[in-house]
């Protein structure tokens, strides 16, 4: 049965105010048009809910039992509205967007100070998460885009490539290895190496590229994040393989980074958005700034 939103009104307004013609002022209707939402409503209902005289109107037995559901009913509808209203106001002062952790640290505060001047009062939300949830946040419209590593197996996003960023092999700076100009990756199979893991794209887009020679290194140890890899180099017990934005980000110090060759492996970072999807106004700034930040960088593309 279809809701008589309109009839319900009409039945609330006069059991709250208890006569046809002030709920007819509150609505700003005539009273023959009250009385016509009143009579649709009862004839849908097949009963009759309000006992109407000369001086006054009482609810019949079914308007008594109707009453209270009613009002809870347009209570909750009304509470729902006020939340979607808030929420679409929240949306339009915030900016929501996903970034890998790496390039987070590295460019974002640079980009949100410069964000905070150009359009103070607009908060931002920051979703520093692996490749796939991001991807997954663009898609399911909880970022409005992501920065992050950019793949061509993903029809439901648009992909906006910025810059590449070579792979490098990190170690300390007092080991044989860190005198090298470069490295083969032939070269490591000796070298006790931390391995990041399997979830994240960095290790994907290693892997697919040697192809079976990934088995022929010595992948002793392996951790969830390229800053705990760092850490564990910085400790000495081996070396690891990050991009090169990563090294940057925790401060190298004591460690080397040597470009690795035959093959050279190279991340794309780069921006995705909702198909067919158009950013707002305050999303597209941001979106400029960072790309401007990313082009901005001692990288290749």
């Amino acid at each position: 049965m279809r809701i008589d939103v309109l009839g319900l009104q009409a039945f609330l307004s006069i059991a709250e105010r208890g006569s046809f013609h002030a709920a007819a002022s509150h609505l700003n209707l005539s009273q023959t048009a009250l009385s016509h939402r009143i009579r649709k409503l009862e004839e849908t209902l097949a009963t009759t809910l309000l006992l109407r005289t000369t001086r006054k109107v009482s609810l019949t037995p079914a308007g008594v039992a109707l009453l209270p559901r009613a009002k809870r009913s347009f209570e909750e509808l009304g509470s729902a509205l006020e939340e979607l209203r808030i929420g679409a106001g929240d949306a339009n002062e915030r900016v929501v967007i996903g970034c890998l952790p790496t390039i987070a640290m590295r460019y974002l505060p640079a980009v949100i100070a410069q964000f905070a001047r150009d359009r103070p009062g607009i908060a931002v939300k920051v979703h520093d998460n692996s490749a796939s949830e991001i991807a997954d946040k663009v898609q399911s419209g909880e970022a409005e885009f992501g920065v992050t590593i950019v793949s061509a197996n993903r029809w439901d996003l648009d992909l906006q490539p910025v810059v590449k960023e070579p792979f490098v092999l990190v170690c300390p700076h007092d080991w044989p290895l860190a005198k090298s100009v470069s490295l083969t990756w032939s070269q490591l199979q000796d070298v006790p190496l931390v391995r990041i893991s399997a979830e994240t794209g960095n290790r994907i887009l290693i892997d697919d590229a040697l192809g079976s020679r990934r088995e022929m290194l010595n992948w002793r140890y392996e951790v969830q994040r390229v800053i705990t890899a760092v850490s564990f180099v910085r400790s000495g017990i081996g070396c690891t393989i990050v991009p090169q934005l990563a090294l940057d980000t925790v401060s190298a110090g004591d460690l080397v980074a040597i470009p690795l060759r035959s093959p050279t492996v190279s991340r794309t970072i780069g921006i995705i958005t909702r198909k067919g999807l158009p950013l707002r106004p305050a999303a597209r700034e941001m979106l400029d700034l960072v790309i401007r930040s990313l082009k901005g960088a001692n990288l290749a593309f």
